[in-house]
């Protein structure tokens, strides 16, 4: 099986690391199609195949995915558009705000069996939570395909098309605000007396102990929480200070804004 990869930016470029680091596919079944020689060197040189033509990419593969910019989705589909086959072949977009009819409408009957996906850029590091939409004349062992590639490289979750602008500011926005909570700590850190290395670790330590916390105990996080804040304690102190500041009611208001 052979799987194409249309546009390796950041997004794209995750992704092709994640499809390298997985099993599903050989490196030499990996297609990279994209304008620039930098992007185009460094795959080649983890002997991926690399090309600036994207209906030669398109053709060749069993599995194509669209990955660049929404404004250029269009575009994009159009080109290869001679090139798909929706007898043999899958087509993936991976395009945020980009809807399924008007990808239908540019296709027509070249249409293959269509999926819009939403990753995270944690999908280089097999650590993605990524939201698949079945689309147009998709079948059961099509979207177990998908879930299988995707599967290998993080978390998926099967939704419909209404909840993906949500997806994608809770998870693929997400990630930035889960780092900018990182760089706010880690900053604090330094102002209590660690270098910033060090708070940068114990940062990103803590953080991750959380999540394997709430992984393996299924609590709610205030649950959690309870665990930790004892009557009069620091933990307490520091919460209220935050939440005084706004923390729950910015937070909440950030994704929100994601979606307009």
């Amino acid at each position: 099986m052979k799987i194409a990869m249309i546009g390796a930016g950041a997004m794209g470029g995750a992704t092709v690391e994640g499809l390298i680091k997985g099993q599903m596919f050989k490196n030499e079944d990996i297609t990279v199609s994209d304008p620039s020689a930098a992007v185009l060197d460094k795959f080649e040189k983890m002997g991926v195949c690399v090309t600036t033509d994207n209906k030669l990419a398109a053709e060749t593969a069993d599995v194509v995915c669209v990955v660049v910019k929404p404004w250029l989705v269009e575009r994009v589909l159009t080109d290869i558009k001679p090139e798909l086959d929706p007898k043999r072949q899958i087509l993936i977009v991976i395009a945020a705000g980009v809807k399924s009819e008007s990808i239908k409408e540019w296709l027509g009957e070249q249409c293959p069996p269509l999926f819009l996906v939403i990753p995270n850029i944690a999908i280089a590091e097999m650590a993605s939570m990524t939201f698949i939409v079945p689309c147009a004349a998709v079948l059961q062992q099509h979207t177990e395909l998908v879930e299988r590639i995707f599967g290998e490289m993080g978390t998926t979750l099967i939704t419909d098309e209404a909840h993906l602008a949500a997806g994608t500011t809770l998870a693929s926005c997400g990630i930035a605000y889960a780092m900018r909570y990182i760089r706010a700590a880690s900053e604090g850190g330094v102002e209590l007396g660690f270098k910033a290395d060090d708070a940068k670790k114990i940062v990103m330590q803590t953080m991750k102990g959380a999540v394997e916390l709430l992984e393996a105990s299924g609590l709610h996080p205030e649950a959690a929480i309870d665990l930790v804040t004892t009557p009069g304690g620091v933990t307490i102190k520091g919460l209220n200070e935050m939440e005084h500041a706004g923390f729950t009611p910015s937070v909440i208001r950030g994704l929100k804004a994601g979606l307009r």
